[in-house]
């Protein structure tokens, strides 16, 4: 049994999430980080895949808002869903 699983349409709100994604060459290498801060979005992915919950994260980078959270992971989707389309157009 396969599942139609519906791709995510843009809306506002993702498009004001990921105005929390910036790249700048002079901060963490260029990595995509989360407003202009030192958090890459690469390490608090990590966090969360080792089983850390958003609150726990909030609790230990208190400058964070569960926005930021949510950004990372709308950005890796999205990052994942263009790098999916270059690989079957290749």
């Amino acid at each position: 049994m396969a599942l139609n699983i519906m791709p995510m349409e843009p809306t506002e709100s993702h498009s004001a999430l990921l105005r929390r994604i910036t790249i700048n060459p002079e901060i963490c290498h260029g990595k995509p980080t989360v407003r202009g801060l030192r958090y890459p979005v690469e390490s608090l992915l990590e966090y969360l895949s080792a089983g850390d919950t958003t609150d726990e994260i909030l609790s230990e980078f208190p400058d964070l808002e569960k926005e930021d959270i949510q950004a990372c992971i709308l950005y890796a989707t999205r990052s994942l869903k263009l790098k999916s389309q270059r690989f079957v157009a290749a």
